[in-house]
């Protein structure tokens, strides 16, 4: 689940650090059940409701590509389909799991979009919750139904396929979804000539140019509680893309035992560890939405030391006794701002 992101000068799920400016229009909606939102400075109220639609289109597009909750996506036909041949798929599609495959390898395997009969198998799928925790033996069949060692993406002059070489495996991009989704809206605004917004999925955000007010866009990471006004820190984007993920709120309880919904595919399981949250900012929100992902599982010591060697921005919250604790690494510091929107020390 994506959360602890809030938009300064626009709220977004989360209340955001300061009100928006008059002249911002301000457009949203649902989509890959979660929201939409899009702040615009310098764009005339007339041209609401056509950039409405347009990114409403846009947003369905890419909901029919990625989604396992309809039977009709591309995905999910890949999924249903057990044969081992090369199947064809879109450029964006193709992106998005090429990216996917290089931050899984990078992580050891630890952003895994194979998982998903292990997700299912927990509950946080398109499957029911179950009523009992899964046993050692259901673990070890979901499992031996993943790995990213059995997917693999070609490119010819007929465009990509996608192909995999176990019968029942099942891809799962909603780690991603949100930052792709991200960034084609941004590519969206682009492409009608806006310079200024700044657009989000989830908890995915990416920014461009200044606000109304003429500063630059404020993004909060906000404490792990259900304070919406706990601001953890803010960033200026400069251009780049947001994502955290988290195992505060998405959970369940079960058979006296705390279920988190992030899955450890080396295990099988739910994390059990200590680190709440990993909010990671990237050239683009699809990249940032997979590095989160892949951080969260590891763990807060595995996490560090995996931002220090690939020089990552990262932020982590992690529980300690009855409060946080919290570690950025240099590349994230460089994107710090104090309330007033000054680099902070």
């Amino acid at each position: 689940m994506r959360f602890l992101i809030a938009v300064c000068c626009a709220a977004l799920l989360l209340t955001g650090c300061d009100k928006p400016q008059e002249s911002t229009l301000v457009l949203q909606g649902k989509t890959m059940g979660t929201v939409w939102r899009v702040s615009l400075a310098g764009v005339e109220a007339s041209q609401q409701a056509e950039l409405q639609q347009a990114i409403q289109q846009q947003l369905d597009h890419d909901d029919r590509e990625l989604s396992t909750w309809k039977s009709d996506s591309v995905l999910s036909h890949f999924n249903q389909y057990h044969g081992l041949e090369p199947q064809p798929i879109g450029a964006n599609m193709a992106d998005i799991i090429v990216m996917a495959l290089r931050i899984g390898a990078k992580t050891q395997g630890a952003m895994d979009i194979t998982v998903g009969p292990l997700v299912n198998l927990w509950g946080f799928g398109p499957d029911a919750q179950p009523h009992h925790l899964p046993t050692a033996a259901q673990i070890a069949t979901a499992k031996a139904q993943t790995g990213l060692q059995h997917l693999r993406v070609t490119e010819g002059v007929n465009g990509a396929s996608l192909q995999k070489d176990l019968p029942d495996l099942y891809v799962d991009l909603s780690t991603m979804g949100e930052g792709f989704a991200t960034d084609h809206l941004a590519r969206l605004m682009e492409q009608r000539g806006i310079n200024n917004y700044l657009v989000s999925v989830g908890g995915a955000v990416l920014t461009r140019g200044l606000n109304s007010g003429g500063n630059a866009w404020r993004v909060a990471v906000q404490k792990p509680t259900d304070r919406e006004n706990a601001v953890e820190a803010i960033v200026d984007l400069q251009g780049h893309g947001i994502s955290t993920s988290g195992s505060y709120r998405n959970y369940y309880e079960l058979d006296g035992k705390r279920i988190s919904h992030v899955i450890d595919p080396a295990t099988g399981a739910p994390i059990e560890h200590k680190l709440v949250s990993a909010t990671v900012i990237a050239t683009t929100a699809l990249e940032a939405d997979g590095w989160d992902t892949g951080l969260m599982v590891l763990g807060t010591e595995k996490a560090r030391a995996l931002a220090i060697k690939e020089k990552l921005a990262v932020y982590l919250v992690t529980k300690q006794g009855d409060g946080f604790t919290h570690w950025m690494s240099p590349q994230f510091r460089a994107f710090l701002r104090d309330e007033q929107g000054k680099t902070a020390p």
